[in-house]
């Protein structure tokens, strides 16, 4: 059976915001990751929301930021039945 590839959920404000901080139209920002503009444009406009894994380290290698740097991913949801602790 075939299995997808994994993916990492992104948020789109968070890389339109990276984007701006470091200087960079979207042209210039997916050129720099290997990536389209129109797909930039769809992930900063919540289009596109999920990235593969060498798509997503070539962006966040554009963007100026460290291998470990999860700014650019969707927080983890929340679950209001969890204690505040568990969180």
């Amino acid at each position: 059976m075939h299995r997808p590839a994994p993916t990492f959920q992104v948020n789109g404000a968070a890389i339109r915001t990276r984007r701006m901080q470091a200087g960079l139209g979207t042209g210039e920002a997916a050129g720099l990751a290997g990536i389209s503009e129109r797909y930039l444009n769809h992930l900063e406009n919540g289009y596109r929301t999920r990235m593969r894994p060498k798509s997503y380290a070539a962006l966040r290698t554009a963007l100026g930021l460290k291998p470990d740097d999860e700014q650019l991913l969707e927080p983890p949801p929340r679950h209001e039945d969890q204690p505040e602790e568990e969180r």
